[in-house]
């Protein structure tokens, strides 16, 4: 796919994925479906949905996840906060615009442009938070949650990325 292509899905994605509402409840069990996706698939991850003012409602980090990963969540976090998209939609947009973080005054220390942020819409409000994922491959990272994100929905048509 050429980035042109990637970033159609990717908006497509974001525009499908949208939550009629969205409580501390609906944190706790759309976190513990990527919890159980993220063992079936075998992949440690580090977890945290988190609203736009701040408050962690769900987190959860695997066995072999440290600091540094949960550092990596949190700039996902913040990414998706900033660009109301995805940390992938960002990832793409620098490749193709041939920028940096640094380029569009984001400092790197606090934001990322790799995959794993995916942003909490909730339809006729907005973005309202993040979820975010770090595990070993941030297309997957993504993937992960795309595929949690529209099972909880209930919504079957959601064009996927699985390489990049």
């Amino acid at each position: 796919m050429t980035i042109e292509e990637l970033l159609k899905v990717l908006e497509m994605q974001e525009e499908i994925l949208q939550f009629s509402h969205f409580t501390h409840g609906d944190a706790w069990e759309l976190g513990n479906l990527i919890v159980m996706e993220a063992r079936r698939r075998n992949t440690p991850v580090a977890l945290k949905i988190q609203l736009n003012n701040g408050q962690t409602v769900f987190q959860y980090d695997f066995d072999g996840t440290t600091l540094y990963t949960e550092d990596w969540v949190q700039r996902k976090i913040h990414t998706v906060r900033k660009t109301e998209s995805s940390s992938l939609h960002l990832h793409m947009m620098l490749r193709q615009n041939e920028e940096s973080l640094s380029g569009m005054g984001l400092d790197p220390s606090e934001y990322a442009s790799v995959g794993g942020g995916f942003p909490i819409r909730v339809e006729d409000v907005g973005v309202i938070g993040a979820v975010a994922v770090s595990g070993p491959n941030h297309v997957a990272d993504h993937d992960l949650l795309v595929k949690c994100i529209s099972k909880y929905l209930h919504v079957d048509e959601v064009p996927r990325i699985r390489a990049v």
